[in-house]
């Protein structure tokens, strides 16, 4: 593999390259909660940079990936922010999925899924939340049978982003009858279009719906399409998130320090910049995000302590928005004939609500740092 700048300039050149023509709009499109925008053209773009061998850049060769390392993938996923692409519409089975399958999926799972994820050709989604069971994910209820070389399954999910525009989800279901907690869990891989599933959309505080409540009424997988061993989901559960909090995690910091940069130029253009308050908070808002991108770059920080920090970080850049816009903040302006229609700083206040609920709610997140990070004791439970 080339340097790290040598690979910095290679994805550099190839973005300003190809980010033109017909993709040139679609730059900055995307994203969380705008995951509804030109998504047939984001899929479109996805598929070119896999024709490119711009997809599963971190992935190993053998599995079509480039063997990138660490620092090359970070420097792949900072230019392609600050070139404002636009956001992936494969995240979940690229950064998710591909990586969990290569770890402790079996040859057949690797040849059956893994090229149609590195070419864009079939979009997964992350079946784990359940209404009683959000971030205690132990809790799962969605129970699996093993029938006649097929696995069964019942039950349901929730905040299940983009399931709408997927082929199949990786669900984690209790497959033990009797089993409590993380024992008896298993790993399954469900096709999403067939009888037993139904998706509906979930309408957000944005008013638009990339999150999903998902029903499984006896449907069906083949009994090999379980990851790991039945009954040992709760492992592989752990490492596909433990791969959601990694290094693409330093592009999102990207899209942090333009929300940054765009709070504080319109400070200085509207006069707030003259609140000492205000300069305080932007000030406290920089020194915090330049803090998260030194914690992200060490390899042995903890995925929970970086969840807890940025999502909490984020949610107070959405507030300090607010602020700084002052009173029009309250009006949702309806620039194209819509009543509900948000300016960037609106969606950012509102979707910000979610960042301490969603992947883990800070409760949880604290639990994990104090009992398997710090060695307290554990947490009573009834």
């Amino acid at each position: 593999m080339s340097s790290v700048e040598e690979f910095r300039t290679e994805i550099r050149r190839w973005l300003r390259t190809h980010l033109t023509g017909e993709f040139a709009a679609l730059k900055g499109r995307g994203g969380p909660g705008r995951e509804h925008e030109a998504f047939d053209g984001r899929l479109a773009w996805e598929r070119h940079m896999a024709a490119h061998g711009w997809t599963c850049v971190g992935w190993p060769v053998e599995h079509g990936g480039r063997g990138a390392s660490t620092e090359q993938q970070i420097a792949f996923h900072e230019e392609y922010a600050l070139a404002d692409a636009p956001a992936r519409v494969n995240h979940i089975g690229e950064q998710l999925l591909g990586p969990t399958l290569i770890a402790h999926g079996t040859e057949e799972h690797k040849r059956r899924f893994l090229p149609p994820i590195r070419a864009v050709e079939e979009l997964w989604c992350q079946g784990y939340s359940e209404p009683d069971a959000g971030s205690d994910l132990a809790a799962v209820r969605t129970r699996a049978t093993l029938r006649g070389g097929e696995w069964t399954v019942d039950g349901q999910k929730i905040w299940t982003s983009l399931a709408h525009e997927s082929q199949w989800c990786f669900v984690l279901a209790r497959t033990e009858p009797g089993s409590r907690r993380h024992a008896g869990l298993s790993y399954l891989l469900v096709p999403m279009d067939q009888p037993g599933v139904e998706v509906r959309p979930i309408t957000q505080l944005t008013g638009t719906s990339e999150f999903n409540e998902v029903f499984f009424d006896g449907a069906r997988t083949d009994a090999a399409h379980v990851v790991g061993a039945p009954g040992d989901g709760w492992a592989v559960a752990m490492a596909t998130l433990g791969f959601e909090r990694g290094v693409s995690t330093l592009g999102q910091q990207v899209g942090f320090r333009r929300e940054l940069e765009d709070l504080a130029a319109l400070a200085r253009s509207n006069g707030a910049i003259a609140d000492p308050l205000v300069r305080d908070r932007l000030v406290k808002a920089w020194i915090g995000l330049e803090a998260m991108r030194a914690t992200a770059r060490r390899p042995a920080t903890a995925p929970s302590t970086a969840k807890l920090y940025w999502a909490r970080w984020h949610r107070d850049l959405g507030e300090l928005a607010m602020d700084v816009c002052g009173a029009p903040s309250l009006l949702a302006a309806g620039a194209h004939g819509d009543p509900y229609d948000l300016d960037d700083r609106q969606r950012l206040f509102l979707f910000s609500r979610a960042d301490t609920i969603y992947a883990g709610s800070d409760e949880i997140q604290r639990n994990i740092v104090a009992e398997r990070i710090l060695g307290l004791p554990k947490e009573v439970r009834a």
